[in-house]
């Protein structure tokens, strides 16, 4: 993030610590509150947060004037999110955001009444988060980003833009309840390409670089990274170890590459969080999760960054070009 970004980022950081007195106030008035619960940190969540708020606004929702919200980050610690929820609970909010699957799973088991609009990277249904995508039937509904489907079609395209690479590495976080999911995925792909996958975990900043140094070991020349709120928040870290070591790499956001990565394959996080906040102001004016389906993915972004593929010696094809929604220079 630049010195600009940061004290940028930290201006509306402090005005989120202003707003959480003002939620207690704004209870005692009826205002409604909004909970936001994440696994990650308030940094990973600048593009998450514009989105939610540019979809509340198109409700009618002001932030401050017609609503508030309570952030509850758990600092990449799983075990904190039950306690974190049972904080919201406890605050009795109108309705409840959560940013991927475990903290989504850690709010279905904390309430049945408080409505929660979730987004998840793949079947909510699959999940057991929803009765079906239709008729959601209790009081959660949200959006599936289909991340770990779109992780297979990473593999893909990473591998016509390094075609030379027989052995890909793959890196995932362990803990993420997809994990399975989406190996099993990128796996079955890597199969059918005749692709070797060299499988990496990691779930610590030690764990990442100890990662990178195994493709060095091993000379494998090319990485997919899983799509995380884990990595999302070591978006720094992990760009800057792939170009140290000059491994093309492909990621699930664009805003890796925004930060000098070189491409990246998957759903939009300030669209996926206007459809969120969407569906989080129809909850605030009367409507049900139980009536509102769970929304699909529409908006899959890929992104090139040229100045890295220069950098790293790499030609993109033109027919790569001509697919990307967006060509950094």
């Amino acid at each position: 993030m630049s010195d600009m970004g940061r004290r940028e980022f930290i201006t509306r950081l402090g005005g989120t610590a202003a707003v959480w007195p003002f939620a207690a106030s704004a209870r005692q008035s009826a205002m409604p509150v909004i909970g936001y619960l994440n696994l990650g940190s308030p940094e990973s969540d600048v593009s998450r947060l514009t989105g939610l708020r540019r979809g509340l606004s198109q409700t009618g929702h002001v932030e401050g004037r017609t609503f508030v919200i309570e952030y509850r980050w758990a600092g990449n610690q799983p075990d904190r999110l039950p306690v974190l929820m049972a904080d919201l609970v406890q605050l009795q909010v109108a309705v409840i955001v959560t940013a991927g699957s475990a903290p989504t799973l850690a709010a279905k088991a904390a309430t049945t009444s408080i409505p929660i609009v979730f987004t998840v990277p793949t079947d909510p249904v699959q999940l057991g988060l929803v009765a079906s995508l239709n008729r959601p039937g209790g009081n959660l509904t949200g959006y599936n980003g289909f991340n770990a489907e779109l992780a297979a079609k990473g593999l893909a395209l990473l591998h016509e833009l390094v075609p030379g690479a027989a052995t890909i590495g793959f890196l995932e976080n362990p803990s993420n309840p997809v994990f399975e999911l989406t190996t099993r995925d990128v796996l079955a792909a890597a199969s059918v390409m005749e692709l070797k996958v060299q499988k990496l975990e990691a779930h610590s900043d030690r764990e990442i670089d100890a990662a990178f140094a195994s493709l060095v070991e091993a000379q494998t020349r090319a990485l997919l990274v899983g799509s995380d709120v884990f990595f999302n928040n070591r978006i720094e870290q992990v760009v800057a170890l792939a170009a140290r070591y000059a491994i093309p790499t492909m990621y699930a956001f664009r805003e890796f590459v925004a930060a000098g990565g070189l491409i990246g394959y998957g759903t939009s996080l300030i669209e996926n969080y206007r459809q969120v906040g969407l569906y989080a102001g129809r909850i605030l004016k009367g409507e049900t999760p139980a009536d509102l389906p769970v929304m699909q993915a529409t908006k899959i972004e890929l992104v090139i960054n040229l100045k890295t593929a220069h950098a790293l010696g790499l030609a993109v094809p033109d027919k790569l070009l001509a697919l990307a929604d967006e060509v950094i220079e």
